[in-house]
This record gives structure tokens, sequence and C-alpha cells, in this order.
């Protein structure tokens, strides 16, 4: 339970660091976002959700 909540907190650093850095790109960003077809944001969560388990699964194995 530690590593998890160690790893949300790292990524509420990244993220605040992006947005605190780069606002205007941020918000760039997510207008981009908005037109992205749904199908589309679907597969890129879950190429990246297995990417993150296979970079944890190297990590830790």
């Amino acid at each position: 339970m530690d590593d998890f909540l160690t790893a949300m907190a790292l990524v509420l650093v990244i993220e605040g660091g992006l947005y605190a850095l780069f606002p205007q790109g941020m918000r760039r960003m997510m207008a981009q976002m908005q037109e992205v077809p749904e199908s589309r944001l679907r597969v890129m969560g879950l190429v990246g959700a297995v990417l993150g388990v296979a970079g944890v699964w190297l990590l830790r194995g």
C-alpha cells in the first residue's frame, strides 16, 4: 500500500509541475483533447496503463 500511495504522490508531483511550468501549453493540450475521438482516448489510456504495468513489472521483477 505504501508503494501505491508513493506512486500516486509522484503522479501529483509530475502533473502539478507540468501545470506550474507550462500553463499555456497544458491549456492548449486540454483544448486539443476535446477533439480526439473517445475510442482513441480509450486506446491511448489502455496502452499507457499496459506500459505502466510493464514498467513496474520490469523494475520490480
